[in-house]
């Protein structure tokens, strides 16, 4: 029997670089949030997979391309030493075309489960939006909210860096349980 692995999901804008109100595509304006590196290198080293899952819809709408995406990930990439394992994007707006890759459907997720034999009941997404939470629990993955909004969601935490508290704690109680 393989064994299966863990990840976080991992949602961009607002949760890893600065949310700037409009689309993030210029690596000049792509800021990398306080204690990201810190954070992913943390969760890393617990053995989790690093997905970057995030809509990029300005692509359909002819906003920016599929290149200025990557070199803003190149920019992440590089201020976290290159740990991120996958980073996927959908490239869809239901508004020019549709696409199960779109969060809040689970097509980004369901790529990297099959990609890195994940178990789903391992994994957490990390998002900003109700939408990020919704396509996690599509496919069984718990969720953690992040930002200044309050929505009710729980868990609910101000940054990355509380998200990675919580998964870590969480990942402790799980080790010491009982078989």
């Amino acid at each position: 029997m393989t064994t299966k692995n863990k990840a976080i999901f991992l949602d961009r804008d607002g949760v890893l670089n600065e949310e700037i109100g409009t689309y993030v595509w210029q690596p000049e304006k792509f800021i990398v949030c306080p204690g990201v590196p810190e954070s992913l290198a943390r969760l890393k080293a617990a053995g989790y997979y690093l997905i970057v899952v995030t809509n990029q819809a300005g692509i359909a709408k002819k906003l920016y391309t599929a290149a200025d995406v990557h070199a803003c990930h190149a920019k992440l990439q590089s201020a976290c030493g290159g740990i991120i394992d996958a980073l996927y994007f959908a490239d869809a707006h239901p508004s020019v075309s549709d696409s199960i890759l779109r969060k809040p459907d689970s097509g980004m997720f369901e790529k990297a489960v099959a990609r890195f034999n994940l178990d789903v009941a391992q994994c957490w997404i990390v998002g900003d939006r109700l939408r990020d939470m919704e396509a996690g629990a599509n496919i069984g993955v718990r969720g953690i909210l992040v930002g200044e909004e309050e929505t009710g969601f729980l868990p609910h935490v101000a940054d990355l860096r509380a998200a990675t508290a919580v998964i870590l704690k969480q990942d402790l109680r799980c080790d010491v349980l009982p078989a």
